[in-house]
């Protein structure tokens, strides 16, 4: 009875989108607890204070959920259809992260999860609760735990059968279910990971330091990013890939059979030039339905100036100079950076003279005052 639970629970996953479907125990030691209290004791959490607010209920499933019993963890592969890796040879044009390129996974899987989970109540009973990543649950350890791969040295999973690509969500369930067994750890001596990084994210094997992550710094940091990690931005304008590139398992990795996971053509290397002119509504408009969506205008348009002061390309200059007007703070701020690596010197000390003398915003002065010092 309990293997054709099983069975018809992969079956049915499988009818709904899932790559693969494995299950695990939540009623035990948890060794992920201890790992997540060395980051946060670290600061490795920077700004991202919702971890540490979510700590208590992050540090085992059963302290988010008590009735919990078992955990069901679902793969959907999103692999791309080339190297990610290639797009950083364009520096007229940007590189947005391959997870969202296409439609937002959140709403995907969360759909398909409570999919599943309909179909659990009637069939099985029990009381569950559905996650897709927004939850205080830490879905790579579970995944790990039950088998759907192992957390590589970047921490972020890696499967024998889909490599770096697989989006995970999670069902939390008051019934027993039998669990299959952990994936075992292949990485081996292998380094590519983190001798990839550009912003050397890594403090040891299985350790990252989000404050130098450039996920981290293009998409949940909030203000200007530190000037020392801008120029390893490269075109990167909404996170990276280059960890999850780099691994050599991503050898027997496959093409996302979800077409609403394929990159949309608009969005796979997008023209600096084109994304530096975007207003509020015509940015809501480009990222409908795209994770990129949540960041904001204003701190896109950032992260694209920092890359166009870093394309080397003197055609940029004009629409980094029409960013000096922006009613951002933080987009003038940016392409004052921008503008102090395209321009000539002489150039820049014009633009100064007529722009500084009206900038009220602190922040934007300082920036000024920073990039002539330098």
């Amino acid at each position: 009875m309990i293997s054709d639970t099983a069975t018809d629970l992969r079956q049915r996953a499988a009818e709904l989108g899932f790559d693969v479907c494995r299950f695990t125990r939540v009623d035990q030691p948890w060794p992920a607890t201890a790992r997540l209290a060395t980051f946060l004791a670290e600061g490795r959490q920077g700004e991202m204070t919702w971890i540490t607010e979510t700590a208590e209920r992050r540090a085992h499933p059963q302290a988010l959920w008590p009735e919990a019993r078992s955990a069901i963890l679902l793969g959907m592969n999103y692999g791309p259809d080339h190297d990610p890796r290639l797009a950083l040879e364009d520096p007229d044009r940007g590189t947005i992260s391959v997870y969202a390129q296409g439609d937002d996974y959140h709403d995907l899987i969360k759909g398909r999860l409570k999919q599943l989970g309909g179909w659990m109540a009637g069939r099985l009973g029990g009381d569950l609760k559905v996650f897709v990543d927004t939850a205080p649950l830490m879905e790579k350890p579970l995944a790990a735990q039950a088998g759907l791969g192992w957390q590589g040295k970047h921490t972020n999973l890696v499967s024998r059968d889909f490599g770096s690509w697989l989006f995970l969500g999670a069902i939390l369930t008051s019934l027993d279910l039998p669990p299959d067994p952990p994936e075992t750890d292949h990485c081996g001596q292998c380094r590519a990971c983190l001798e990839v990084c550009p912003t050397q994210a890594f403090p040891a094997p299985y350790q990252l330091d989000a404050r130098r992550c450039i996920s981290y710094l293009t998409i949940e940091l909030k203000g200007p990013i530190p000037r020392e990690f801008r120029p390893a931005l490269g075109n990167r304008i909404y996170g990276c890939d280059d960890c999850l590139a780099a691994c050599p398992w991503n050898k027997f990795a496959q093409q996302a059979q979800e077409q609403r996971l394929h990159a949309r053509e608009v969005l796979r290397s997008p023209a600096l030039a084109d994304l530096a002119g975007l207003d509020d509504p015509a940015f809501r408009a480009l990222f409908s339905k795209s994770p990129v969506k949540r960041i904001g205008r204003d701190r896109f348009l950032r992260n694209v100036l920092y890359a166009m002061g870093n394309s080397a390309r003197p055609d940029l200059v004009q629409p980094a100079r029409a960013a000096l007007e922006d009613p951002s703070p933080l987009v003038r701020g940016a392409a004052v950076w921008a503008l102090s690596r395209l321009c000539a010197p002489a150039d820049f000390t014009v633009l100064s003279d007529r722009h500084l003398p009206g900038e009220t915003d602190p922040d934007v002065r300082l920036e000024w005052a920073l990039v002539q010092k330098a």
